[in-house]
């Protein structure tokens, strides 16, 4: 079975405000992280090549110990603490962009960001030096709370701006919250994207759905030892139990939560 750690990133800096701390980490763990996977022979790949790697069908193969590094949301500490540390080391990664959330979004302003945020001029730059621009929606919203009509427009304004500014095709995506259903994915598969990324906390392997593929929250509680464990795939589940417990739990109320509003005729 082919296995793949996909580490899961947010903010990375030394002064988060409380609403990123959280998910937050340090421009020296970061770095010593990377460090880690270089000095023990990961191969890092950006989302799309992996998925391609997968397809057994065009002739590329997965390297012997692959890793991805992704960001999700776009804030603006990627180009200056993330990227650099990224170039030193060589490696691709793919940062899942919110486009209402773009700090000169204009007239395409959505939603709340939660800090400082990427301009398109510091996107283009990362896209140029590598890395893998992907969706993360238009406002950030809990798509699977939308209804129809707003959840095809949340997916293909946020695609449709991505490549328009970008300059590239866009073609992965990551869920916000990590939230989907099978109704979202097959909006994400009808906008155009042919590989999308939850949270699940585990490692992605070739059984997974490429339109569901799980990733591993690295954030300001995740000491090395855990981050050692986790891309190495010795303990995943218990590191990540609490995690995974409240994940499942809340996609059970979540599910309910839409159903209700369903048959209120509110969606």
């Amino acid at each position: 079975m082919i296995r793949v750690p996909i580490l899961m990133y947010h903010s990375v800096t030394d002064r988060p405000n409380p609403e990123t701390k959280p998910l937050a980490v340090r421009p020296g763990d970061f770095s010593e992280h990377l460090s880690y996977l270089s000095e023990h022979g990961f191969t890092p790949l950006t989302v799309a090549d992996m998925v391609a790697s997968l397809n057994k069908n065009n002739g590329r193969s997965l390297p012997d110990k692959p890793v991805v590094v992704t960001f999700d949301d776009g804030y603006a500490d990627f180009h200056t603490e993330a990227l650099p540390v990224l170039e030193r080391h060589n490696f691709p990664a793919t940062v899942f962009l919110t486009s209402g959330w773009v700090s000169d979004a204009g007239k395409d302003a959505a939603g709340r960001p939660l800090d400082d945020m990427l301009t398109w001029g510091q996107a283009r730059e990362a896209a140029q030096a590598g890395i893998e621009i992907g969706g993360h929606s238009h406002s950030h919203p809990q798509l699977d709370q939308l209804s129809d009509t707003d959840l095809r427009q949340e997916l293909r304004k946020n695609k449709g701006l991505l490549e328009e500014k970008i300059g590239a095709p866009v073609a992965t995506m990551a869920y916000p919250y990590g939230y989907s259903s099978a109704r979202v994915r097959r909006e994400v598969r009808r906008a155009g994207y042919w590989a999308a990324c939850a949270v699940s906390n585990t490692i992605a392997a070739d059984r997974h759905d490429v339109l569901a593929i799980p990733r591993l929250t690295v954030a300001q509680h995740t000491t090395m030892s855990m981050f050692r464990r986790a891309v190495e795939g010795t303990a995943v589940p218990l590191i990540y139990m609490r995690e995974r417990m409240l994940t499942k739990g809340y996609a059970i109320v979540r599910r309910t939560r839409y159903g209700l509003r369903r048959v209120r005729g509110n969606v």
